[in-house]
């Protein structure tokens, strides 16, 4: 059965992603065809088709791997001046030479002359104006954040968050030496117990001040050793006043502070928490993915060495899909409550979207922030020329910056082959090693 629920937690993660990915793609597609960009196809992952159809003059579909997505649009660069002049004087261009970078530079350009229909053909991309480029390549990753904070929103303001509340549970049956320590016969009895405290006894108040959460007793507790205090509790429905003392307790073994010690157990339930709980959530994590992104190569090599050294990885550094998978799989197999794996899965889905997000905006090329970056650089030429009334400059050509893209691409193929590797034979897990 739990390696049932394994797979299980595997299947769904992968759904998410396809799901993710798709909206992603959405993104891109809804504003370009809002602008009248021709878009061609519209895929869901990469290598051979799956199954696709055409409706209209786009083909949907899915193709093999899951493992993203794209959209084809017409003219997604400015057409080569050789393809101009060729198609000027009437005859096809010739491939032309200039080593291995320069005819990665002449396919890409003729893989994009392919999208074109003439000079007369407005509905490209890049005759967009610059608002509207930028607007369809952060459509996608503006989607992964939107859905974020939906799921976020849905775990935080639906589920709930696991609190220790004023509930009592249960109570301790001495003070012990520190907070780590078992009880001995020769501990003394807990306050809690000497001052009748029971279990499912709701804290209202402590010396008049009101708490609401366990923490809010903690506090008050812990810094009250040796000082009598009234506890107002809600038994049954019935408010009772309890007096009692906080005993001193050492922290831990190495501390020569001392702090109130109570004994009582919280009672440990979902509390639902603001609707806007869940948007905080979700921009707290680009945060904390964004530090992970500007230190992305750093982090890498650390895991390549752990990887061939046998060290310990970090748990809070990068992970591949195989990795997210595995740590999915491992909450539905999880001896924890239904509701509580379907909430830990949805907030693991929302990080994942999180990442896509913060990584698609790294402004280089294939990404999307590559693109904006591009859109830019040209809105800024051309508002350069027009202050100084000078003729408008020719589109921006990205497509020389293949070779750049190209080493890119490269880079992240490595980078996702060591974490793959990685969470295969040196994973990360929550169950712990």
């Amino acid at each position: 059965m739990t390696v049932l629920l394994f797979v299980v937690g595997i299947v769904v993660m992968i759904v998410g992603l396809a799901v993710s990915i798709a909206l992603h793609e959405l993104g891109h597609l809804w504003p370009a065809k809002k602008f009248g960009v021709r878009v061609g196809q519209y895929m869901i992952g990469f290598g051979p088709t799956l199954w696709s159809r055409r409706i209209g003059e786009t083909e949907y579909g899915f193709k093999l791997l899951p493992l993203g997505g794209f959209i084809s649009m017409a003219g997604m660069y400015p057409p080569s001046p050789r393809e101009v002049a060729a198609a000027q004087a009437g005859h096809a261009q010739g491939r032309a030479g200039g080593g291995f970078f320069a005819t990665m530079v002449q396919d890409a350009r003729a893989a994009n002359d392919e999208t074109l229909q003439g000079d007369d053909d407005d509905r490209v991309f890049y005759k967009l104006p610059v608002y509207k480029r930028v607007i369809v390549m952060l459509g996608g990753p503006l989607m992964n954040l939107l859905l974020a904070i939906v799921l976020f929103t849905i775990v935080f303001s639906g589920f709930g968050v696991q609190t220790a509340t004023t509930t009592v549970s249960g109570l301790s049956s001495c003070v012990p030496a520190t907070s780590t320590s078992a009880c001995t016969p020769s501990d003394p009895p807990a306050p809690s117990v000497a001052a009748g405290f029971e279990p499912g006894d709701v804290i209202v108040s402590i010396d008049g001040e009101p708490v609401s959460t366990f923490a809010d007793v903690s506090t008050i507790v812990q810094r009250s050793a040796g000082t009598q205090l009234d506890v107002v509790v809600d038994r049954a429905g019935t408010e009772q006043t309890l007096t009692v003392t906080p005993a001193e307790m050492t922290p831990s073994a190495d501390s020569d502070a001392t702090v109130g010690f109570l004994g009582i157990r919280p009672t440990v339930e979902s509390v639902q928490q603001p609707i806007w709980a869940g948007p905080v959530a979700a921009f707290e994590n680009v945060g904390q993915v964004a530090g992970i992104i500007v230190q992305l190569p750093v982090k890498v090599y650390d895991t390549a060495v752990a990887l061939f050294t046998g060290g310990e990885r970090d748990p809070n550094g990068p992970l591949s899909v195989v990795g997210v998978g595995v740590i999915a799989g491992e909450v539905a197999a999880a001896d924890a409550p239904v509701l509580n794996r379907v909430s830990a899965t949805l907030g693991l889905l929302g990080s994942l979207n999180i990442a896509l997000f913060v990584f698609n905006l790294i402004p280089l090329l294939p990404l999307d922030g590559g693109h904006v970056v591009v859109a830019l650089w040209d809105g800024l030429k051309r508002t350069w020329a027009k202050i100084f009334r000078r003729p408008p400059p020719k589109p921006v050509d990205a497509t020389k910056l293949v070779p750049v893209t190209f080493v890119v691409v490269v880079l992240l193929i490595a980078m996702g082959a060591i974490l793959i590797l990685a969470d295969l034979f040196n994973p990360v897990s929550i169950l712990g090693r």
